[in-house]
């Protein structure tokens, strides 16, 4: 089982990020790939246009928890391999801001890795979120749990 984990200052290509790790693992492509790319709202919370959204981490502890986070959900659905992508630091409106891909030899495991792996970056992974909007940053309190629809 390969885990690959990052944090990344500057703005990246998801496409570009998943074909290098690939390409870095070598060897035959996995039977299934599930990959979830996620990008910065253009509304804050309150309803406003969104500017930028600022993460704020703790070098070294970030990626150890990412790390972590990453390796149990592969290990509890037996894929191959994981990749995290994740932006710090001022990330504008519709950029990338999360790459997940998860290698499997089926679809079924790929998909629940990434599904799981994706709610505990959103809950677990320690992120201090700041929304910016007209100029003003203002700190979020927790984070969107998945909701059904």
């Amino acid at each position: 089982m390969s885990v690959s984990v990052s944090l990344h200052p500057d703005p990246f290509g998801p496409f570009l990020q998943v074909e290098q790790w690939q390409q870095q693992l070598g060897g035959d492509p996995a039977a299934a790939t599930s990959l979830f790319i996620g990008r910065v709202r253009g509304t804050a919370s309150d309803g406003q246009p969104l500017d930028a959204l600022e993460l704020e981490h703790y070098p070294g502890m970030t990626e150890a928890q990412l790390q972590r986070l990453a390796t149990a959900s592969a290990r509890r659905h037996g894929v191959a391999a994981v990749m995290v992508r994740h932006r710090v630091g001022l990330v504008l409106s519709g950029d990338a801001i999360v790459v997940v891909a998860v290698l499997a030899d089926r679809r079924g495991p790929a998909q629940r890795c990434c599904h799981e792996l994706l709610e505990a970056l959103k809950h677990d992974a320690p992120f201090w979120k700041r929304e910016w909007s007209s100029g003003v940053g203002t700190w979020v309190e927790g984070n969107t749990p998945l909701t059904a629809g």
